[in-house]
């Protein structure tokens, strides 16, 4: 009893507080893939709310960093298997790199309950339902600070929820995180004011509106974007996922039987006569463009099969005097004419590169295996088929959905993305990147083939439905059409708007209180 009354006191709460935010940590972890029970982040935060109510600004901050502590840590715990198990990192130093990536994403959530009290207490605004315009301020802020991590926003519990999410192809996921958050507070005034025996009817009648405004586009979008794909030309796709132990992914003596593999699952997909075979990120475990010897057998495939092959593979290339080494994709024809090149944008920080290298100098390379540090690419390029165009994001790309819509807005018919989700292990991490894919696909309104070493492989629909999906840690030989998509959505043309109209609001909300604050301190009203 006496250390539970210590933790609670370097915590700086009291135990209800404590309780209040660590229910709705676990209700946010439970929203999240794979636990997929998504109803709950409806209310999630309504504990959070009850915390804060009538504390001071620090006491909030506090009180909502350590709500985003339990929820960050139980979400993304398999940041530990990926950097000790498959990184060959320290178990404590493991650690270390998680908590400090958990801490950097709870003050975002810290920020939101500093800033929610700040402005009821300056400019004497007792409701909470300006909170939405907060929230999505903050997810976009996350979106590119620090090169950017949007993963686990609020949004994405509802990837299921089908209906519910189609307005992402005007908003982006930032719409869905809105209509969420302003949910939890409306829950929150309807308790907050029944003791009171009053009723916050105006609300409650704009959130009704809202989800029912949600809904019914919703269903009238999925109805349209069917008929559009049916009139679309098709494409029949091949998706190959080798299943490649990460552990010995690089190990020179089991190349070929890498090969063998995949040229197994090819030529059992090939029975489908598909147009486009894909293979995952970095299929091949070696350089391809100086690989003598392995050339010819991944250059027979696509001949054999008379279909279009691409592949994950890493590419060097002299500038400067220097060796630059990239993580690419090539496109090679049935003709064995290598005619596309892909090299990836966004890399990974630590993973495939050590950012501000000057000052973290004591960090030799990034803890990816097989190559050392790379350099992202130099744009968006659309690789050519007869049918049509695609872009492709590799691995981690695909969280971006400002990088993903600039691919179809310069002309790509439907998208790729090709992964090696061994890293995570058997954790929820593949599901958890699997799920935010399916929102590129409605922002966009284009079919999406997912190839994962591991798994999970994948096709989705322009609806953000999963067709098809293999299990993990299997081989895998997938077949399916999709179609090629030429309307171009409000979120394509013109990007995340409604994030920065919420941005916008936010500020002005802020300095509005702040300006409110001085004018009371004079006696000015």
């Amino acid at each position: 009893m006496k250390n539970r009354v210590l933790f609670l006191k370097i915590l700086g709460m009291n135990k209800r507080d404590f309780l209040l935010c660590f229910v709705s940590g676990i209700l946010l972890i439970l929203s999240f893939p794979n636990f997929d029970l998504e109803f709950l982040a409806w209310f999630a935060l309504v504990p959070l709310f009850y915390a804060v109510e009538g504390k001071g600004v620090y006491h909030s901050f506090k009180l909502g960093f350590f709500t985003g502590f339990i929820s960050f840590l139980g979400i993304l715990y398999w940041i530990i298997v990926a950097v000790h198990t498959y990184g060959n990192v320290p178990l404590v130093l493991s650690g270390l790199i998680l908590l400090l990536l958990v801490i950097y994403l709870s003050l975002f959530i810290g920020a939101f309950t500093f800033l929610t009290r700040l402005i009821q207490i300056r400019s004497e605004i007792q409701t909470i339902f300006f909170t939405p315009f907060l929230w999505v301020a903050l997810e976009y802020l996350r979106s590119f600070l620090l090169t950017g991590f949007p993963w686990a926003y609020l949004g994405h519990t509802q990837y299921l929820n089908l209906p519910f999410i189609q307005i992402a192809d005007i908003t982006g996921v930032y719409g869905l995180s809105f209509v969420i958050l302003f949910v939890n507070a409306t829950l929150f005034g309807v308790l907050h004011q029944w003791p009171k025996k009053t009723f916050p009817l105006k609300e409650v009648a704009i959130t009704v509106l809202v989800l029912l405004g949600f809904l019914i586009y919703g269903y009238v979008k999925m109805k349209h974007v069917d008929r559009e794909a049916i009139q679309s030309a098709s494409l029949r796709v091949g998706l190959v996922q080798g299943n490649i132990d990460q552990s010995i992914k690089w190990n020179e003596s089991f190349q070929l039987e890498t090969l063998k593999i995949y040229g197994r699952l090819s030529m059992r997909v090939a029975e489908d006569k598909p147009d486009l075979i894909i293979w995952p990120e970095t299929a091949t475990p070696f350089f391809f463009q100086e690989a003598k010897e392995f050339q010819p057998i991944v250059l027979e495939i696509p001949q054999k099969t008379n279909a279009f092959l691409l592949f994950g593979t890493p590419f060097y290339k002299i500038e400067g005097g220097k060796v630059n080494y990239y993580n690419s994709a090539f496109l090679v024809s049935p003709s064995k004419e290598l005619i596309g090149k892909y090299d990836k944008i966004h890399l990974v920080p630590f993973g495939e590169y050590v950012p501000l290298r000057k000052l973290l100098f004591f960090i030799e390379s990034s803890i990816g295996e097989g190559i050392g540090n790379f350099k992202p690419g130099k744009g968006t390029i659309n690789l050519s088929l007869p049918q049509g165009k695609f872009g492709i994001l590799i691995c981690f790309e695909i969280i971006f959905p400002d990088l993903c819509r600039r691919f179809v807005k310069d002309g790509a018919d439907f998208l790729v993305t090709i992964t090696n989700d061994a890293w995570f292990g058997k954790t929820s991490a593949p599901y958890q990147h699997l799920s935010i894919a399916t929102f590129r696909a409605i922002e966009t309104r284009v079919f999406i083939a997912r190839a994962a070493n591991t798994g999970i492989s994948a096709f989705i629909d322009p609806k953000g439905k999963i067709l098809q999906q293999g299990d993990l840690f299997t081989e895998e030989a997938m077949n399916g059409t999709i179609r090629l998509m030429k309307e171009k959505t409000f979120y394509t043309l013109y990007g995340d708007i409604f994030a920065w109209i919420c941005s916008g609001l936010s500020i002005l909300l802020l300095g509005y209180s702040l300006i409110q604050n001085r004018w009371l301190s004079f006696g000015i009203r």
